[in-house]
């Protein structure tokens, strides 16, 4: 797949895939296997193992090799595959470099975590890991409000290989500030979020967004995306009112629970095992009982409760 090609896939949903555990602690390689196989089916176009519904920063860097590699081999080529990298940039290099020798399209550069961060140092960062895989494709994580249109063109003029960011901030004013200062048509720009912020997000520049939800509901997502493609307002803010209850669990308390719904709504189905790993938790007995009754209005049969 050619940039241009992971550039129009982006504006499309773009599933962030969770990490499945087995009994055993480690990750549930015949699980993940089938949840992407019904991602796929449920016609996503961009697949993101190591994203933070991942887990990512849980997972040993042997195991988010391992992800790319199972990712790689369930896609095979019917979908965009953009892997997760980050932490220190040696790091995220040879996390980088790893995902293009496996196969993948693309990585997605995690918003650095470091305590200081300088703008120029931003810029730097991210060069230095787009011009180690020049022929992938690359998308920024953008969680800090910091981070400006003139760090991103900057970046944009000197990396033609990156193609797409990711604005994970709920501040529709300022993305469209940001995205029209680094150039709109520059770079396929992602509704972060997910689908609460995506109609906003797209009446403002958004092409594409990000869900964590359509690992359990592709046909939901899918089903919103569609209409926002198509200007229709109405019938986006009709799904987004089915996946408002869902959405808002994840995103309490500081998003504390963000993949522990998403699992105990996958285990209540009978596709994966409930566990996250800490500093995540597992739902209480309400909680699970909160999802089960959210599924229901979606029509889906719970198997497990």
């Amino acid at each position: 797949m050619s940039h241009e090609e992971l550039r129009a896939a982006l504006a499309g949903v773009v599933a962030i895939t969770v990490t499945p555990f087995g009994p055993d602690g480690e990750p549930d390689e015949t699980a993940h296997a089938k949840l992407v196989d019904r991602l796929l089916t449920g016609g996503i176009p961009v697949i993101t193992p190591n994203g933070n519904t991942s887990e990512f920063y849980a997972l040993s860097p042997a195991e988010t090799e391992r992800m790319v590699d199972l990712t790689v081999q369930a896609v095979a080529g019917r979908a965009a595959v953009l892997c997760g990298v980050g932490h220190d940039l040696a790091t995220a290099i040879d996390a980088a470099r790893y995902a293009h020798r496996a196969g993948a399209t693309g990585i997605m550069i995690h918003q650095p975590v470091h305590p200081y961060l300088a703008l120029d140092g931003w810029v730097d960062y991210h060069r230095a890991i787009a011009d180690a895989v020049p022929d992938l494709g690359v998308v920024l994580y953008m969680r800090n409000p910091r981070i400006g249109g003139a760090q991103l063109a900057a970046l944009g003029a000197a990396c033609p290989n990156v193609v797409g960011v990711k604005f994970a901030m709920p501040d529709p004013v300022r993305f469209a500030t940001v995205a029209r200062d680094a150039g709109l048509d520059r770079f396929t720009w992602v509704a972060g979020m997910a689908e609460l912020s995506a109609p906003g997000y797209r009446a403002v520049g958004a092409h594409g967004f990000t869900s964590g939800l359509a690992n359990v509901a592709p046909e939901l997502a899918v089903r919103m995306q569609a209409a926002l493609t198509a200007g229709d307002y109405p019938e986006a803010m009709r799904a987004w009112e089915l996946i408002r209850p869902f959405e808002e669990m994840r995103a309490a308390g500081e998003s504390a629970d963000n993949v522990s719904v998403v699992k105990e709504a996958l285990a209540q189905l009978g596709l994966c095992g409930r566990a996250v790993r800490p500093p995540s938790r597992e739902l209480d007995a309400a909680g699970r009982a909160r999802v089960g009754a959210i599924l229901a209005t979606w029509g889906l049969r719970v198997e497990h409760q």
